[in-house]
């Protein structure tokens, strides 16, 4: 045996060695996951239950309530024949068309069902002309439902979907009993029971359903990561497996080796940390396609990741590696695991317990992902006085220890099926009823940051990636340099993640500075903020990952707050039903005109703290010209004077007030829900006064619902056809992303990350098919607030031209719904079956995760 065949005998031996330990521990987990869902199954068994007794005793009440209003003849209107019968049996109805609404009509249908309609149509059949004299007779043959207590019907002009006109009893419907019918008690005992398995049926399917485009989600998201650089370098077979060949093509034009006369591969296996080390430089040759350069290696039968850079001469020389990321394929089929990183989140926020915005959502949502992709996760929270933890499983004392002048009880919990861990010092700094909004905030934050930087010392643990989330956990970056890096907790490194640049910029510009590597929640806004002096300095570290949504928070297949389940194949059915539930909640006009939410913060950032000037004027102005409206609008000078307004204020004035002015005119051809609360108590009454008003000049198209309201907010996602996001920034924005999948198709204002993960269904094809999408809304742009200066009365020309656009632009959307319906639905299903969950950040992340270590 030689060397080489004695190295793969004892990689056979550990393979088998470790396929051992891997059924040890799948049988564990397998046991595990068992008991978990034989407890979940319970509880679902009995939650049926509960529903089917629900159900049947309201079904019950109805019915109850039909059988008063049943008779088994009406006297020259209708009979049956025999007069005694039970279920299963043919009997014979009659109809007298005379003197009734259908006395002119050529045909005669019934349209029936039973029990109150349960089972809704279940009796179709098209009546002929009798000889029964003394009236106008027809009759029909009709097999009595098996399960009927009471037979419900209307007669009319034609089939279903045909007929224009009923008789319909005076809206009453017709309604006999079942003479023969089984007992009362026995029927309900049936029924429930009846209710009970359809809702198991149901439910089980329903699973399996959502396990199926989970699954099929995650391949096509996996495909669309490993072919994210086909432009630059891609792999065949895309699926890279262990012990078999691969070829790499790469293609040095769209690279800083541009023009380089010699292209060098230069690769390794397992993050470079493969026991035989990297492979020898390759010179790469030019593939048959002529554009790109190609290479053909062996991957190890121990390699999980298979990690590479490319450069220009065989000793080095100029580099290409992704920006100090390298290059990182997985490999399938390794007798080898990836070891698993511990990541540990420190943070104020996580939602659903401390949830104020997107930070929150982020929190839980990475953490989930990045767990389910095998790796440990850990958050370390305050434990606010003001959490409900109902949201928290097997909550507990875990321990105590002393620091700051105080102790710190330390309690355990499982949130989203994330370990958590509570801090709660005993001097009351997180007992006042609140997250946010006290003046000591900076000094609570900065006290939790160093608490929990203490507690992973003195508990002894050693993560591999400490991650903070902007201002309020930012300390955690300079506090872990400066006092702990070499005082135990060695093995870590920090990553920052800022989520909005506009608050606590100070805290951001240090955290920039200690950070091993930092992030923002988009690429645009990545670099829409790059020149701020914060981050200007730290580019090299600086990296931009759009976020993304829960999918079983938000998933209209398994909503509790909508009327219909719907998935992308039946989006129309899901979407109609939320719609017709909304404008009945609302108070709105049943109709299928299309309907746009709102669902925001009204504050600045989202440009909607001036609506209510805008819509004011507009109101005022009733509907005149958007062009005078403009004018007047720029020269308010009581507005300017009385509240201070610098000239970018003065500019989303403007922006509000054309926006507005479109609005108020469309609201003839559409419906507007507008969701959210202001934290400034001046701006929540000045919109309180702006709906009142609105609600009484458009009352059955326009609602405001100033408030927070989570199971509202849902329906609305649904119920929508258009949701529109017009941010004057946005970092990233989950909104856009909520609305997509529920099948709503969002307007976006090209910013952040709205440009980010919106693609305009005209402009944006080609930019959508780099990242591997189809175009999904609509876009328009602003002008740059910060070319606004003192100069503006020199540029109203300019800005008219250039709002009017923006205008243009917004209201293709309405032509669209009006014009082709069918490509709209089309559109529909298309943004509901793109992936925007974590399945990708995820995997970003953790590309990041490992550079930092690297």
């Amino acid at each position: 045996m030689d060397e080489t065949k004695f190295e793969e005998f004892l990689l056979e031996e550990k393979k088998k060695e470790l396929e051992r330990l891997a059924a040890e521990e799948n049988e564990k987990k397998r046991l595990a996951e068992e008991q978990r869902q034989r407890e979940a199954e319970k509880a679902a068994i009995e939650s049926d239950r509960l529903q089917a007794k629900t159900q049947v005793e309201k079904r019950r009440q109805g019915l109850h309530h039909v059988m008063k209003l049943a008779s088994q003849s009406a006297h020259h209107v209708w009979q049956m024949e025999p007069s005694l019968f039970e279920g299963g049996d043919r009997i014979k109805l009659y109809y007298n068309r005379s003197s009734h609404p259908l006395a002119h009509a050529s045909e005669i249908w019934v349209h029936g069902g039973h029990n109150n309609w349960s089972e809704g149509l279940s009796i179709v059949r098209e009546l002929s002309r009798s000889e029964k004299v003394d009236g106008d007779w027809w009759c029909v043959d009709v097999v009595v439902p098996d399960q009927a207590v009471v037979l419900d019907w209307v007669f009319a002009n034609g089939p279903p979907g045909k007929a224009v006109c009923y008789d319909n009893n005076n809206l009453n419907d017709f309604h006999a009993t079942v003479p023969k019918g089984m007992p009362d008690e026995l029927f309900w005992v049936e029924e429930e029971q009846r209710i009970f398995r359809k809702l198991q049926e149901d439910r089980r399917k329903k699973a399996e359903k959502i396990e199926r485009v989970k699954a099929e989600t995650k391949e096509r998201t996996m495909k669309m990561f490993l072919l994210s650089q086909k432009h630059i370098v891609y792999t065949e077979p895309v699926d890279v497996q262990a012990g078999k060949m691969v070829s790499i093509f790469y293609n040095p034009s769209n690279t800083v080796l541009n023009g380089k006369p010699e292209v060098w591969f230069r690769c390794s296996f397992n993050r470079w940390s493969h026991p035989k080390g990297p492979l020898p430089p390759q010179k790469m040759v030019l593939a048959e396609n002529g554009s790109h350069h190609k290479i053909t290696v062996k991957v190890p039968i121990d390699a999980y990741m298979m990690d590479f850079v490319f450069s220009e001469k065989e000793d080095g020389g100029l580099y290409d590696n992704r920006n100090k990321m390298d290059y990182h394929i997985p490999v399938t089929g390794s007798i080898a695991k990836e070891p698993p990183m511990h990541i540990v989140h420190i943070s104020v926020e996580m939602a659903p317990i401390a949830k104020v915005g997107g930070l929150g959502d982020v929190v839980t949502s990475l953490s989930r992902a990045v767990q389910d992709l095998g790796h440990k996760v850990d958050v370390i929270l305050p434990n606010y006085n003001c959490m409900n933890l109902n949201n928290v499983k097997d909550f507990h004392y875990h321990s105590t220890f002393s620091w700051g002048g105080t102790e710190i009880k330390v309690m355990f919990g499982k949130v989203e099926g994330l370990s958590v861990y509570f801090l709660e010092p005993q001097n009351g700094m997180f007992s006042v009823g609140c997250i946010y909004g006290r003046n000591d905030d900076g000094n609570r934050f900065g006290f939790f940051c160093h608490a929990a930087l203490e507690f992973l010392l003195q508990s002894g643990f050693q993560p591999d990636i400490l991650h903070c989330h902007d201002w309020s956990s930012a300390p955690v970056a300079w506090l872990f340099k400066e006092h702990y890096i070499h005082n135990g907790l060695s093995n870590s490194r920090v990553v920052f993640t800022i989520h909005n640049l506009e608050f606590g910029i100070q805290n951001i510009a240090r955290a920039m500075m200690f950070a091993d590597k930092a992030t923002t929640v988009s690429q645009t806004y990545s670099r829409e903020i790059s020149g701020n002096s914060a981050i200007s300095p730290h580019l090299g570290k600086f990296h931009g990952i759009v976020n993304g949504i829960d999918p079983d928070i938000w998933d209209p297949c398994n909503d509790q707050f909508i009327p219909v389940s719907y998935t992308s194949e039946n989006v129309m059915e899901g979407k109609r039903a939320a719609k017709d539930a909304l404008q009945q909640r609302l108070g709105l006009k049943r109709s299928d005109l299309p309907l746009v939410g709102i669902i925001t913060r009204l504050t600045v950032q989202k440009g909607i703290h001036l609506i209510k000037h805008a819509v004011w004027r507009t109101l005022e102005q009733n509907g005149q010209a958007g062009f005078s409206l403009l004018s007047k609008a720029m020269f308010l000078h009581p507005i300017i004077s009385s509240h201070h307004f610098c000239i970018t204020a003065l500019y989303i004035t403007v922006f509000w007030v054309i926006l507005l002015y479109r609005f108020i005119n469309l609201m003839t051809l559409l419906q507007v829900v507008l969701l959210g609360s202001a934290p400034d108590p001046r701006i929540q009454n000045d919109f309180v006064n702006l709906g009142n008003q609105l609600h009484n000049s458009h009352a059955d198209r326009a609602r405001f619902c100033l408030t927070y309201d989570e199971p509202l907010s849902h329906l609305i996602y649904a119920g929508a056809d258009f949701i529109l996001v017009p941010s004057i920034f946005e970092p990233c924005g989950l909104t856009q992303l909520i609305a997509m999948r529920y099948g709503s198709v969002p307007i976006v204002r090209k910013t952040g990350g709205l440009y980010d993960t919106v693609f305009d269904v005209d402009n944006d094809k080609e930019r959508a098919q780099a990242q591997g999408l189809e175009p999904n809304g609509f876009s328009f742009e602003g002008t740059d607030a910060g070319g606004m200066d003192s100069a503006l009365n020199r540029h109203i020309k300019q800005l008219t031209s250039k709002l009017f656009d923006l205008i243009m632009g917004f209201s293709r959307a309405f032509p669209a719904w009006s014009n082709a319906r069918e490509w709209f639905y089309s559109l529909c299903k298309r943004v509901m079956e793109q992936d925007w969950s974590w399945n990708r950040p995820a995997l970003d992340y953790m590309e990041l995760y490992h550079s930092t270590r690297n």
